[in-house]
């Protein structure tokens, strides 16, 4: 699942080497920390959140079918 979410913030940021990806794991629920350069911030964001909204959906379908419950939190 981290990998899914590096994968999918490298090919959207123009700098790619700087995309890092955080797994908290507590009892019920995966929160997944983004952190991209600040410059590309925007892009991950999305107009209207829109791009994140969708990064989150694919995300939340991903750990459906695994049975878990996952939580992307992009972080400044």
């Amino acid at each position: 699942m981290k990998e899914l979410v590096e994968q999918m913030a490298k090919a959207l940021v123009d700098k790619p080497e700087d995309v890092s990806v955080a797994e908290v794991t507590g009892e019920r629920t995966t929160v997944y920390e983004l952190k991209v350069a600040l410059t590309d911030l925007g892009k991950v964001i999305g107009k209207q959140g829109k791009t994140a909204r969708a990064m989150r959906s694919i995300l939340s379908a991903a750990g459906a079918k695994l049975g878990k419950h996952c939580v992307l939190e992009i972080l400044e």
